[in-house]
Parts: C-alpha cells; sequence; structure tokens
C-alpha cells in the first residue's frame, strides 16, 4: 500500500474534476436546448426548471480523462516500461494488457445507461421498458466476460449473480436519488474506496479508473449539492449505479496466493453498498406492504425519515453519507 503512488494517481482525479467542471455547464445548455429537465411539482422541492445533465457531464468527464490516458500511453508507451517518474508504468502496463476488455465493456455499458436515462428522463419511459433496457445492458456487461463466479464453476449461476448484482445496484442508486448530492455522494464514497481497495492490491489500472470515477463525481458535486442548479435525473442515477456495480467488482479480493484473505472476502462489495442496498430493500418492502407497485416513488425512503425527524435535507444527505463513509472504512479495514 505504501509504495503505491498515490500522488500520482489523483492526478487522475482532478484531471476528471476538471473535465466535469467545463463539460457540465455545456451539458446544461444542451439539456435545456432539448428539454431534458425537470419541471417542479408532485413531490419535487425545487422551484424552477432544472437541466438533467449530470449523466452525460459525469460520462464525458471520465471519457476525457482515460482518452487522455490512453493517448499517452500510445504516444510514450516506452515510459510505461521503465517507469521514469515513479508512476507504478509497469503494473500500470500489465493492467492495460489485461483488462483492457473490461475498461471497453464499462465504457460501452456507462454509455448504454445513459443513454437509456436520457430517453427516460426526455419521454418517461414505461417502467417496463426501462428495465428491459437495464437487462440488456447487464446481460450484454456479462456476456463480454466482466462475471462474478463467487467459486462456483456453473457459467449459468455466473451469469445471472452478475446480472442479478448489476440490476440491484443500478435501481438502488437510481432509487436513492432523491435529494441534492446524495446519489452523487454515495458514487464518490464508493467509488473512492474501490479506487483504495484496488491501490492496495497493486491494480494500478483499476484504481486509475475508480480515481478517474471520484472526480468525474466530485467535478459534477458542486452544481447539485446544497442547492440543485443541475441534476442527475436518471441518465446520471443509472450512470452511478452502474460504476458501483462495476467498480465494486473489478478489484480482485480473492486470490489463492494470499494466505490473509478468506473467501467470504468476495462479499465485501456487498459491505460497499450497504446503506442504498438497505434503503433499497426497505423501500421495496413498506410499497410490497401497503400494495404500492414498487416501481412508484414516494417519501418513505431513509433519507425522507431523517427529514421527517427534523433534520434539513442537506443534514439528512450528510448523515447518510457519513454512515457510507464508515461502512466503506471498516470494508477498507477487512481486507488492508
Amino acid at each position: 500500500m505504501l509504495s503505491f503512488p498515490f500522488n500520482f494517481y489523483l492526478c487522475g482525479l482532478l484531471v476528471s474534476f476538471c473535465f466535469a467542471l467545463v463539460a457540465v455547464p455545456l451539458w446544461k445548455k444542451w439539456c435545456t436546448s432539448l428539454n431534458i429537465i425537470d419541471d417542479p411539482g408532485h413531490r419535487k422541492i425545487h422551484t424552477v426548471p432544472t437541466p438533467l445533465a449530470g449523466g452525460p457531464g459525469v460520462f464525458s468527464a471520465m471519457l476525457l480523462t482515460l482518452g487522455l490516458g490512453a493517448g499517452i500511453y500510445l504516444l510514450f508507451p516506452r515510459a510505461f516500461s521503465f517507469d521514469p517518474i515513479g508512476f507504478g508504468g509497469t503494473a500500470l502496463l500489465s493492467g492495460i494488457h489485461t483488462r483492457t476488455p473490461q475498461v471497453v465493456v464499462l465504457l460501452l455499458g456507462s454509455f448504454g445507461m445513459v443513454l437509456l436515462g436520457l430517453c427516460d428522463d426526455r419521454f418517461e419511459l414505461p417502467a417496463r421498458w426501462k428495465f428491459l433496457g437495464q437487462l440488456l445492458i447487464a446481460g450484454l456487461t456479462a456476456a463480454t466476460g466482466l462475471r462474478i463466479t463467487l467459486f462456483v464453476p456453473n457459467i449459468i449461476f455466473s451469469y445471472a449473480i452478475t446480472i442479478l448484482w448489476i440490476l440491484t445496484v443500478t435501481n438502488a442508486l437510481n432509487f436513492l436519488d432523491n435529494m441534492n448530492g446524495l446519489c452523487t455522494g454515495i458514487g464518490i464514497v464508493v467509488a473512492w474506496a474501490c479506487a483504495w481497495l484496488a491501490a492496495v492490491h497493486g491494480q494500478y489500472l483499476v484504481a486509475f479508473i475508480a480515481f478517474t470515477a471520484t472526480g468525474s463525481l466530485l467535478g459534477f458535486l458542486p452544481f447539485n449539492f446544497p442547492t440543485g442548479r443541475a441534476f442527475l435525473g436518471d441518465a446520471g442515477s443509472h450512470l452511478v449505479g452502474y460504476w458501483c456495480a462495476l467498480l465494486t467488482i473489478l478489484p480482485d479480493y480473492y486470490t489463492v496466493t494470499d494466505p490473509r484473505l478468506h473467501k467470504w472476502v468476495v462479499l465485501i462489495p456487498v459491505l460497499l453498498l450497504s446503506v442504498p442496498l438497505a434503503d433499497l430493500v426497505y423501500v421495496v418492502i413498506f410499497r410490497w406492504r401497503i400494495g404500492q407497485p414498487v416501481y412508484l416513488g414516494d417519501t418513505n425512503h431513509i433519507s425522507h425519515r431523517l427529514v421527517k425527524r427534523g433534520h434539513s435535507r442537506s443534514q439528512a444527505v450528510l448523515l447518510i453519507l457519513l454512515a457510507s463513509a464508515l461502512v466503506c472504512y471498516f470494508a477498507l479495514l477487512a481486507v488492508a
């Protein structure tokens, strides 16, 4: 862990942060021109139409950062082999050679989620069509080889658990996007934790991707919290959910050569995302018990209940983010 060049990789976070700061205002204008906005009314707390620019803004920031990194690699490939400035070039090069297909899958799936979300933001897709879109993207992700195994040597199980994980996490973050900064903040906390987990185990490319995701979301946060000048929309919440689902399974938590780690450590992704997953389980059970469709929004999330107990919306968001950060910290301790 101490040998990991954090300073260098945090530069990737800073670059994606700056890209997001520039990209989000441009996407705000684009969304406004195409009427991809969230109008006030019906459980909405904002009073003016607000562009749903978070999804394309955050995704473009990550895409530009990874594109810049790829350009440096193509122009100066020998620097990665000799590592003249000590950024772990050899380990990063190994990751590029072995994990590039997974990075491509992540980017294509991210684009699919943003596109699906934008269609829903603009045309309000029926719930079944939105779910089918999520299922298609999750299935294609699994089909390209990015799958969970949980030590079960069965391809059908691997497909099923991967698709279920992506669908569950994506909808958990989509459901949680009910207050300014909440979904974005959870994405920041989880991506940051995944970056450190990958760094601890010398998985440099995964760490770089996670740091890039963290920076992109951080760059969007000033537009979304505490005042919502731009919202994630379904495009953004789908993207954050998809990123959380994949970033938590990209690191290798268990290897047969490391006797410190028990096989159960592969359940770390569940711990990292325990806060949004707990909220999802709670609202689904609550809606089912009162006979309400599970996809129909309400004000019974954990965040809403904190507000009902007297906290401001910003305080409720910060309390939930603090809980998520503490859980992620204990997850880090489990594999450090």
